[in-house]
Parts: C-alpha cells; sequence; structure tokens
C-alpha cells in the first residue's frame, strides 16, 4: 500500500441553507444543502472512497447560528468527516432557507430566506479575525460567485481583499463563478458580478466554472470562448463544465484545451448540485496528486450519478458507486 503523504488541508468559504423541497402546502423533505457545502461532503466523501494514500482534511468555512437546527448541520457535517473548526456560531442570526421546486425535466427553481442569515455577516463576527488568520495554514481556499454574492457590498470587498493576500501568501486559490443573477443587483446587467469576478480572476489558480453561467454573465459563445476570456487573467488551471457534454480544460502546460467526455444520462431527475458534485469529485482526484485529466472524469463520473436522484446530496453507497 502507498505511504500516505502529508495531509493536504483546503478550507472552502460559503453558507449552508434549511432546504425545503416538494410540494408547497403538500408534503415537504427537510434537508441542508449549499453549493460549497455540497462541494465539501462530496469532496470528503470521495477522498475517503477513492484516495486513500493521500490524506485530505476538508474544512468548511461558514457561519452558524446557536439553535437546534444549526446544532444539527454542525453534527451532520462532522458525520460527514468535514473539519468544523472554522465554523463560527453567531448568538444574533440563524441558517438562511430555501425551497426547490422541480420542473419535469429535473430543472430547479428556487425561493431564497437568506437575507439575516449568520452566513451573510461572516465577516462582522467578532472572531473573523482568528478564523482569517487560519486560513493561512492551509495549502487551497475555494469559494464560489454565491459565496460573493451574498455579502454586503464591504464585507465583499474584505472577502476580496482576503483572497488578494491569502494568495500572495502562496495559498491556492479555487473558484467557481455559480452566477446566480437573483443575488446580484437587477439593474446593472451583471456589472457588480462582473467587477467583483474580475478582482476574483486576478488571484484564482484553478477555475472550476460552468459554461452556462459564463455564457449568461458574459455572453461567451462556446466553452472554447470562456476558457480564451479567462485565459487572459493568467489563471494556470481552467476546468469549465458542460453538462452532458462533459468539461473542457487547459492548463498553463496544455497547447489546446482538451474536451473530457461523459457518459451519457438516462434519466435526469434532478440536477440540484450538479456542478457542486463536479467539483467535488474534481478536487478529490486533483488534491491527490492526479492528473487534470482523471480529475475531470472523476467530476463527471460523480455529476453523472447526482442528477439521476433526487436531493443536493445523495446516499454515501451511491456517492461511492460513482468513483471511476
Amino acid at each position: 500500500m502507498p505511504q500516505i503523504k502529508k495531509t493536504k488541508k483546503i478550507a472552502i468559504i460559503g453558507e449552508c441553507m434549511i432546504e425545503l423541497s416538494g410540494m408547497p402546502f403538500s408534503t415537504m423533505q427537510q434537508t441542508f444543502g449549499g453549493d460549497t457545502l455540497n462541494t465539501a461532503v462530496y469532496l470528503s466523501r470521495v477522498s475517503a472512497a477513492r484516495y486513500q494514500e493521500q490524506s485530505i482534511d476538508v474544512s468548511y468555512v461558514t457561519a452558524l447560528g446557536e439553535d437546534v437546527l444549526s446544532d444539527e448541520m454542525l453534527n451532520r457535517w462532522q458525520g460527514e468527516g468535514i473539519n468544523t473548526r472554522l465554523v463560527l456560531r453567531d448568538s444574533k442570526r440563524n441558517p438562511g432557507l430555501y425551497m426547490i421546486q422541480l420542473d419535469e425535466s429535473g430543472e430547479r427553481n428556487f425561493l431564497y430566506w437568506r437575507n439575516q442569515s449568520a452566513a451573510r455577516y461572516l465577516f462582522q463576527h467578532p472572531e473573523f479575525q482568528r478564523l482569517a488568520q487560519a486560513l493561512r495554514q492551509v495549502d487551497v481556499v475555494m469559494i464560489s460567485g454565491i459565496s460573493l454574492a451574498i455579502l454586503p457590498a464591504k464585507d465583499r470587498k474584505s472577502m476580496l481583499a482576503l483572497i488578494a493576500s491569502l494568495n500572495q501568501a502562496g495559498v491556492e486559490i479555487v473558484f467557481d463563478s455559480n452566477y446566480r443573477p437573483t443575488l446580484w443587483p437587477s439593474d446593472d446587467h451583471g456589472l457588480t458580478a462582473k467587477q467583483a469576478y474580475r478582482s476574483m480572476y486576478e488571484f484564482t489558480d484553478l477555475a472550476l466554472v460552468t459554461f452556462k453561467d459564463e455564457q449568461t454573465l458574459w455572453g461567451d459563445a462556446s466553452p472554447l470562448a470562456t476558457i480564451a476570456r479567462l485565459s487572459t487573467f493568467g489563471i494556470q488551471k481552467i476546468v469549465v463544465k458542460h453538462g452532458a457534454h462533459g468539461c473542457l480544460f487547459q492548463d498553463w502546460a496544455s497547447d489546446v484545451p482538451q474536451y473530457i467526455a461523459t457518459k451519457p444520462v438516462k434519466s435526469v431527475v434532478d440536477t440540484t448540485s450538479a456542478g457542486d458534485s463536479f467539483n467535488g469529485g474534481f478536487l478529490a482526484a486533483y488534491l491527490a496528486g492526479r492528473t487534470i485529466i482523471e480529475a475531470c472524469h472523476q467530476g463527471n463520473a460523480l455529476a453523472g450519478t447526482v442528477i439521476q436522484h433526487r436531493g443536493a446530496i445523495i446516499s454515501r453507497d451511491l456517492t461511492f458507486s460513482a468513483a471511476i
């Protein structure tokens, strides 16, 4: 058996909310989810199942309340092998809430109640500076466009400044743009999001983006156009997720972008967490030192399994069966 290497440490910053899914005023299922938390769960699971030769410490960075639901979420994250030492508790606020409605093709519609969530005010927490210092001790920090969008404007600037300082200190930065127009001002044609993303990309080492999001915000004609645009920021590794087409990647050592196909899925039940699960599978292989091609295959395989079942986080058994 290969010798276990030095533990790789990744911290994923974001928000996890209470999730309700089902028919309004009828049967509703209660769980939890959020793009970055979903990624953390799948990363932890796949690392344990597939890449045991490399110890990977997955920390989630957020703020929760001191209520019963927050306690239960924290317990469940720990049960998934997620390190919760960087989760702050807020005595004045609670987690956000969202509801998912699915159409006949498995596509999602969301309703959110998150304006006063504890995670939104993470940067205003009295213990945040301790957390910021702790982030300098990890190898990789990941955030998403949603992590940026939920913050008040002043705190968003603080987040970008933190990311810049971490990158300059040698921490690898991973960014998934995960653009959600409703989370940004509706009257500026994406200007605020574009400004924030441009600042983020200046310090991004690995971009894990979805073509549909990039097309919506930037008007990219193709995944190749997305690669070309992101390359202008000097990003060393770029992966563009493209649904049923698989993904496209390019790194600093590649002459040309390369498509990595995915296996066809017979029945799409729920596309919730498709990109998040790709990220988790990809990062598990990537942090274990595998090639980007293998990481893309692992991301594709996991996402293809997740979209065949309901919910953002599928059962552990189904997750393990998706390991390539």
